[in-house]
């Protein structure tokens, strides 16, 4: 492997950072690194991110943390903390050890360029740079999360359906394997140490809060902040609707077509919406279709699967798979958003929909109540009823009953029909949700009267002399919302 790359000079770096330094008593730094983590254990930060002040950031460091890992002092520490019948061995241990240790040096020894407000959209290594790096200028700290990133991660890791809770403390029930209980108390732990660390926090709709309070996250800081859409740029959308909105009310549509936007992939129920279209038409439903509208490549076996249980059902005729397809330039040809997810955060292709006016019958994950069914208070004071309906996922029969009703019901669908458009209206347009963005940043610290340059400031990004930079860069001005993404996705094991 060539000497010079990134991957090379970083292991180089985290190799020399851990070679033991001449005075540090590391039986005293061994013991305050594991009373953090116990600390942390019973939620409490503080202890952790003392630590890091003083061994770890490189503006305020006295000495370095990396040396313990190759202490005899950390190592008999684990080793007597470990369960009597692990079967880890003192080799796995140490590796298992190293691999937290070197993402910890990889995301934290370093100094993260200046800014006013640090905004990450995940509770894992993203939330990790923002913390460090608002920690280390004294400014903010924003996090957005759009979906549970710790739960995601986790059901992941162990292979779990997706749709399934996790808890600050799961790593002591879920995981059978013992490498893998170390990478949940990981993931956990690191949450634990990021929500109470984050100045504001917002959400996509109401649940995540309450999941996340679960994890960690003070409620007291957080917000619920959806998704949103310009009006305008679905006009073209809502004039093709007019006519087959007429036929509707008239009791003349035909053939119904519904659109399923999703990727092909067992997430998105894909088979089990193959079924409800069979359901329907066993009841005697045949002037239909769904389109499954997404990319097919993702998961190959699950689309040969899907495949062939539209041939084993019968449903040729029924159900299409268009594949990747540019979604706001057909969603007026269709009448109904239809969604058969085990898991989402807040789709955008639900708000698509709903600003063409198209009802929406989906499953109750996520935050699809809040988008389709819980009502929502327009600027004026007037309830707005739901959009479509949700059933729990996998039941289809609850899903066709709701479809053959929509297309039994003219009243209903264009009591939808306007609930969708008066939704978007009230709470999920993008003017609105930009400005209460600025709002939080204003608040946060950012903003000013006039371009504000961020002071010089060395940044070191770890890749050698050649990524320190001095320049100025102009960061904000009044108006604009620059969002400043910490990303720092890294595999969930290395080696």
């Amino acid at each position: 492997m060539c000497s010079t790359c990134p991957s090379v000079r970083r292991r180089k770096a985290f190799q020399r950072s851990s070679q033991p330094e001449p005075g540090v008593d590391y039986g005293v730094m061994t013991r305050r690194l594991l009373g953090a983590v116990e600390a942390l254990s019973a939620n409490d930060p503080a202890p952790l991110w003392s630590l890091y002040d003083d061994a770890v950031n490189p503006l305020t460091r006295r000495e370095r943390l990396w040396p313990v890992l190759s202490t005899a002092e950390f190592m008999e520490a684990c080793v007597a903390g470990a369960p009597q019948d692990s079967p880890l061995t003192l080799a796995e241990l140490f590796w298992n050890l190293r691999d937290f240790f070197s993402l910890g040096y990889a995301l934290t020894d370093r100094v993260y360029p200046r800014a006013k407000v640090y905004h990450a959209h995940t509770t894992g290594y993203a939330s990790l740079i923002a913390a460090c790096a608002a920690r280390q200028h004294d400014r903010s700290f924003l996090l957005t999360e759009h979906n549970l990133y710790l739960r995601d991660t986790i059901n992941t890791l162990l292979g779990r359906d997706m749709n399934l809770p996790v808890s600050r403390y799961s790593y002591r029930d879920l995981p059978e394997d013992p490498v893998d209980r170390m990478w949940v108390r990981w993931w956990c732990d690191l949450g634990a140490a990021l929500y109470p660390s984050a100045d504001h926090i917002t959400y996509l709709y109401p649940a995540a809060v309450k999941e996340a309070i679960e994890l960690g996250a003070d409620e007291s800081r957080t917000e619920v902040l959806p998704n949103g859409l310009s009006w305008d740029a679905f006009a073209y959308g809502r004039a093709r609707r007019k006519r087959p909105i007429e036929e509707i009310a008239a009791g003349e549509h035909s053939p119904w077509r519904f659109a399923c936007i999703a990727r092909v992939v067992p997430i998105k129920g894909i088979i089990e919406m193959i079924d409800i279209a069979a359901e329907a038409v066993s009841r005697g439903y045949r002037d239909f279709e769904i389109d499954v509208l997404g990319p097919t490549e993702h998961v190959p076996e699950y689309y040969q699967e899907c495949l062939r249980h539209v041939q084993e059902t019968g449903m040729q005729d029924v159900v299409t798979f268009r594949g990747t397809v540019a979604v706001r330039e057909c969603l007026h040809d269709y009448d109904a958003l239809v969604l058969s997810s085990f898991n989402e955060g807040q789709p955008l292709v639900v708000l698509e929909a709903m600003a063409c006016g198209l009802p929406v019958i989906g499953t109750d994950v996520g935050g699809m109540d809040h988008t389709v069914t819980i009502p929502v208070t327009a600027p004026d004071g007037t309830v707005i009823g739901p959009c479509g309906e949700l059933v729990e996922p996998v039941d289809v029969t609850a899903f066709a009953d709701q479809l053959c009703r929509l297309m039994d019901d003219p009243a209903r669908y264009l009591e939808w029909h306007e609930n969708a458009l008066r939704r978007l209206q009230a709470e999920f347009m993008i003017d609105t949700i930009m400005g209460r963005y600025n709002a939080i940043y204003r608040r946060l610290g950012a903003g000013g009267a006039q371009w504000t340059p961020i002071r010089p400031q060395p940044a070191d990004l770890g890749e050698g002399p050649a990524d320190i930079s001095t320049e100025v860069r102009m960061a904000y001005r009044p108006g604009s919302l620059r969002k400043i993404f910490a990303d720092g996705y890294l595999g969930h094991r290395v080696g």
